[in-house]
């Protein structure tokens, strides 16, 4: 995710479900608004999501929303209908809390999400799937204002410009499945061994050297046992003993499952998609801030579940795991730990590949000691399922990207920052300057 340029502008806006105001900023008073469009939110505080459109005002190309009084929120985003438009602008919002009554400064929310489902894939062009920019975690609220400011060259805005705002709830709600329309034949993705790589990694294959095809597939839920909330951490003999694999693989860490997350499984598409492999692991900064506690880090997680699936209408949370500032590690999409479950997190290299989200935004701030060392642990295990060195390279095909063309092969360190594979921030200058580390820890873990 590229990271904003902040603005001081100050601009015309429009009370929600309202009025334009006359003023050139926002007040901050509180009184009372139309309550937004809102999904019900159930009697198992399974959560809700409430949308207020982001009205253009009378004065500017500004788009903007003045609602003091909404119903309670702890996350929010901005989206939009065609997930591939950009927005090339500026988001900035400010929010009330809802425990001490004050308003936040302003803050700017990362317009450019990039971690998102391939290209052409039926993720991606599934119907109301829309655009979105990353989402900000802001904690208890219940007002909020919201401006949108066109980029310098005054491009337009997309249509459809919405605010979602998510209340993470107490849990899962239980009971049945979405299923959405449009997932059926995904066809992307493909694997290489490293001698395949050619010296120019820009070249286009020509049809001599096209493997063949090693598609993701889609495959019902099996029946079985509820999943128990935490998987307790296994030696590295242990690991080995039960998978056979070895010598090199460490040993697993603990992890909190969906169910111990309070995954609401009704919200996500039942069934699971895999590839193959895991050859790749790209790591994420989430995007959300770092304000939070790490009491709050699975409501934040059932927040970017919630904003993915709801929101931007994806089948399922688009990360694979999830890492707090204090260490916890988190299972995202579904379809087993172990599994090479094909997710949504690095455009044009979801297939083969595994995304893991530090909660947080690390583009000046450091990552937690405890955090980085999750990360290691996590890649140490998952990779020597698979048979991969941390500190090895791996090849992969780009379903397409902004930095490489569709059918290119490419080369990643095994453990990547997102920014290799796509022109972004992401995962912020300070995490990634600490992959290096990252790599290296997970290859002693392994036993290297």
């Amino acid at each position: 995710m590229r990271a904003l340029l902040a603005s001081a502008v100050g601009v015309a806006c429009m009370t929600a479900l309202a009025v334009p105001l006359t003023t050139h900023t926002f007040s901050s008073g509180t009184s009372a608004a139309a309550p937004p469009a809102a999904e019900p939110r159930s009697a198992a505080s399974g959560g809700a999501t409430w949308t207020l459109p982001l009205a253009p005002s009378a004065r500017s190309a500004v788009r903007a929303v003045d609602a003091p009084a909404v119903k309670p929120f702890s996350l929010l985003g901005v989206t939009w209908d065609n997930a591939a438009a950009e927005l090339d602008g500026t988001v900035q919002v400010r929010t009330r809390s809802a425990r001490t009554g004050a308003w936040s400064g302003w803050q700017d929310v990362e317009a450019h999400t990039d971690d998102t489902p391939d290209a052409g894939s039926p993720e991606r062009t599934a119907p109301g799937v829309r655009g979105a920019t990353a989402p900000l975690w802001v904690g208890p609220s219940d007002g909020v204002q919201v401006r949108v400011l066109p980029g310098a060259d005054r491009a337009r805005l997309p249509t459809g410009l919405r605010l979602d705002m998510v209340d993470p709830g107490d849990g899962p709600a239980g009971g049945g499945y979405d299923d959405h329309d449009g997932y059926d034949d995904y066809d992307d993705g493909d694997d290489y061994d490293e001698d395949e790589l050619p010296d120019d990694l820009t070249g286009e294959m020509t049809a001599a050297d096209q493997p063949s095809d090693e598609a993701p597939t889609e495959v019902d839920e099996p029946d079985g046992p509820a999943e128990p909330p935490v998987l307790p951490p296994v030696s590295k003999e242990e690991e080995t003993a039960e998978t056979g694999r070895g010598p090199y693989i460490g040993a697993r860490p603990r992890i909190i499952t969906r169910s111990g997350w309070g995954a609401n499984e009704k919200l996500r598409e039942r069934k699971f998609v895999y590839t193959k492999t895991v050859k790749v692991v790209f790591v994420h900064h989430s995007a959300t801030g770092n304000n939070y506690d790490c009491d709050d880090a699975e409501a934040v997680v059932r927040s970017i579940y919630r904003f993915h699936v709801k929101s931007s209408h994806w089948r399922d949370i688009g990360y694979n795991f999830l890492v707090d500032k204090c260490g916890n590690i988190y299972e995202g999409r579904a379809g087993g730990v172990t599994k090479a479950v094909y997710g949504a997190h690095t455009l044009g290299f979801n297939s083969s590949s595994m995304g893991v989200a530090v909660l947080g935004t690390y583009s000046t701030d450091q990552p937690s000691a405890a955090a980085l060392r999750a990360v290691s642990q996590l890649s140490a295990w998952k990779l020597g399922l698979f048979g991969r060195n941390p500190e090895g390279t791996a090849t992969l095909l780009s379903g397409g990207s902004n930095k490489y063309r569709k059918g290119v092969r490419v080369k990643f360190k095994v453990i990547s920052g997102h920014r290799d594979g796509f022109r972004t921030e992401c995962p912020g200058d300070e995490l990634y300057d600490d992959l290096g580390k990252t790599r290296n820890s997970a290859a002693d873990l392994q036993g290297r």
